[in-house]
């Protein structure tokens, strides 16, 4: 969830959290019994009230296992990261934090967080009950994780049954090339192939980097710099705007959705086909019949060129942290182990729709369900992290951007060309200067 959910540019929001006042805070020395702790929770539910109703049974049971309180306050998504930041800044604020996995790098840099190195991991369990893609996301490449992973989401085809059988279609595409071609016949009397958000720069960048590994290409160079213009980008770029300039399988105007309304346009039958994360439970809320629809993996390139890799999703979720300013140490990792054991992953990841970050969980009955059991592989086998840099969150928002209006050029009849995704992925990058 918390992958369509980024604030904007890092830098702006080191700035802001500059101006604000860190909340919470903890008392005593070492963790243990009759010792509190103060959690930031992130909005996971339909509100901060659910998610309340939903933890406090859980943070009640863990009080009564280890005499820890925990205080719990919900963050909202458009609070979490500058208040982390500002946490993070003045040495103030919670003990445990759930960061979206996508800022861990960028937290990480700030040097506030505890380092999950081999000691600290086996105090929460051990580095290999984690799932590794999710494990992978809490941090840059060669230091040891900024957190741990909790909730795990993947990418995944939605396709509407009905439409296929209609169109004479006996199995969902495994190829693009095959999503191009089936998205043509679907794309009649109103209704269209492929629904996307094509106004969503968090959205477009979480696709912009799966194709990119597809075409063998990368966002950043091993030192952190931005390669956004590269050959491999631009083809990757322009595959995904294609389905509306090219192909003509998505409605123009999708180029306008940035509110889950491509979710709406699958589960109301105007669309066949959708790329999303764990929709499952969103469609229920539409009335669509889980019977009515059918997930598979996100396809790959028929013919990848030299140097793409076999990933079709980043890997997306939630991580849970501790601040190095807690002053119960102990007592945080001790309520981290709690949260991430194979109980509370079930629990939670149950109610929430997610997956389990951990290997033992995941085999649970309740991630058996047809949707979860494409996640759970993919996310196993095939999924990537998003550049672990400290300017991942401005990635998301420039080139998210530079697609943003790619889309709008396409809805408009505009030519979308190498050369004018060459030049918008070009521009991107030199705002990172």
């Amino acid at each position: 969830m918390s992958t369509r959910r980024h604030l904007g540019i890092f830098a702006a929001a080191v700035l802001a959290a500059a101006s604000l006042t860190a909340c919470g805070g903890s008392g005593d020395d070492s963790g243990g019994s009759g010792k509190t702790l103060t959690y930031w929770a992130s909005n996971q539910g339909a509100s901060l009230e659910a998610d309340k109703t939903i933890l406090q049974p859980e943070l009640d049971k863990f009080e009564k296992q280890t005499g820890i309180k925990v205080n719990l306050e919900v963050v909202p998504w458009s609070d979490l990261l500058n208040r982390l930041l500002a946490a993070a800044t003045s040495g103030q604020g919670p003990d445990v934090v759930n960061i979206g996995n996508t800022w861990s790098a960028s937290l990480q840099a700030t040097g506030a967080l505890v380092e999950f190195d081999d000691a600290t991991l086996q105090a929460v369990g051990g580095k290999d009950r984690f799932v590794p893609a999710a494990l992978a996301a809490a941090g840059a490449p060669g230091k040891p994780p900024a957190a741990v992973p909790i909730y795990s989401l993947a990418y995944a085809l939605y396709y509407n049954k009905k439409a296929f059988a209609d169109a004479g279609i006996t199995a969902p595409p495994t190829t693009w090339e095959q999503l191009a071609e089936y998205g043509k016949k679907l794309s009649t009397g109103g209704k269209w192939g492929l629904a996307v958000e094509g106004a969503n720069p968090s959205e477009n960048a979480h696709h912009a980097f799966t194709f990119s590994q597809q075409y063998g290409g990368e966002w950043f160079d091993s030192s952190g710099k931005p390669t956004f213009d590269t050959p491999q980008n631009v083809a990757a770029v322009k595959r995904y705007v294609d389905f509306m300039a090219t192909d003509k399988i998505t409605n123009p105007s999708n180029a306008e959705y940035a509110q889950n309304q491509s979710v709406s346009d699958f589960a109301n039958g105007k669309a066949a086909m959708l790329l999303w994360q764990a929709a499952g439970s969103n469609l229920k809320t539409q009335n669509m019949p889980a019977d009515a629809y059918g997930i598979a993996p996100v396809p790959f390139l028929g013919a990848p060129p030299a140097g793409g890799k076999k990933v079709n999703s980043m890997v997306a979720g939630i991580n849970m942290a501790v601040f190095k300013h807690t002053k119960n140490r102990d007592a945080a990792l001790s309520f981290v182990k709690f949260m991430t054991s194979d109980e509370e992953q079930t629990i939670l990841n149950k109610t929430y729709g997610s997956l389990p970050a951990v290997k033992t969980a995941g085999s649970d009955p309740a991630f058996s369900a047809p949707e979860q059991k494409v996640l759970q592989e993919t996310l196993s086998t095939t999924a990537a992290p998003l550049p672990q840099v400290p300017d991942e969150s401005t990635f998301e928002t420039l080139v998210g951007t530079a697609i943003k209006e790619l889309f709008a050029d396409a809805a408009s009849g505009k030519p979308v060309t190498e050369d004018s995704v060459k030049q918008k992925l070009t521009d991107a990058q030199q705002k990172m200067r």
